[in-house]
């Protein structure tokens, strides 16, 4: 491995640390259902049509990073439960399955008390699988700050 100015290349102190931080979870003291409410809070339905919704909300300070501003986290999770709301809006049944993929680009920043729009597309809905548009935009200026895409795995339906 090849040292680089300014990059940790002890490995037992990245150990270390690693071990020290895995000494003081709390994963198990979190309620049941923690992470949705956590992030979801707030969320405000703006509109719902066939295959689209738009959500909007108030960037808390509770969803903010280290840097100030909304965290790629927070976003990952409104991709997955947010983006997953646009497939029954389709008409399709509401237990939507499960996640094959999710994938997030981010452009720019938001901050904390911005007011953002969350609008989610259905492009496609197929016998197992439903793929889902997600586009995160600051509401004053109409700027995209990020994307994603969420596809999913449909449960199959008996016909019997």
């Amino acid at each position: 491995m090849e040292k680089r100015e300014g990059t940790i290349t002890d490995l037992e102190s990245v150990k270390r640390y690693l071990e020290k931080r895995e000494a003081s979870t709390v994963d198990d003291e979190f309620p049941p259902k923690f992470l949705e409410p956590f992030i979801l809070r707030g969320l405000r339905l703006d509109l719902i049509e066939p295959g689209h919704v738009v959500f909007s909300m108030n960037i808390p300070p509770r969803l903010l990073n280290s840097g100030k501003h909304l965290h790629v986290g927070a976003i990952v999770t409104l991709v997955d439960v947010v983006g997953a709301i646009a497939i029954p809006a389709a008409g399709f049944p509401m237990d939507t399955g499960v996640s094959l993929e999710i994938n997030v680009s981010c452009f720019d920043a938001a901050y904390v008390h911005e007011e953002i729009e969350i609008d989610n597309k259905v492009l496609r809905v197929g016998n197992a699988i439903a793929v889902v548009s997600v586009e995160f935009r600051k509401k004053k200026t109409g700027q995209i700050f990020a994307q994603g895409r969420h596809t999913k795995y449909l449960p199959f339906v008996s016909k019997m």
